[in-house]
């Protein structure tokens, strides 16, 4: 397996964990947000054009950035019901 192969099969394995965790859908706008990926809507890496180390960084980025946001949206809901202790995020 040559190293644009591992990179798929590596972009593609993390593509399938966030599809466990966000859903197909969001999963795979986001993987397709990243320049240079091809991604199928089942969330298979078909072609990397350009850099894989960077598509690589940016496809993280772009998951972390929405987790990131997915988080502090459940915590928000929850402090909601605590108005009196401050929220750590602030």
């Amino acid at each position: 397996m040559d190293k644009k192969e591992q990179y798929k099969a590596l972009l593609s394995e993390i593509i399938s964990k966030q599809i466990v965790i966000l859903g197909p859908s969001i999963s795979v706008i986001k993987a397709r947000n990243v320049s240079g990926l091809s991604v199928s809507d089942e969330g298979k890496v078909l072609e990397i054009t350009g850099d894989p180390e960077t598509a690589l960084k940016q496809l993280i980025d772009q998951y972390v950035e929405l987790s990131g946001q997915i988080v502090k949206i459940a915590l928000g809901t929850i402090f909601e019901k605590y108005p009196s202790v401050k929220k750590p995020m602030d």
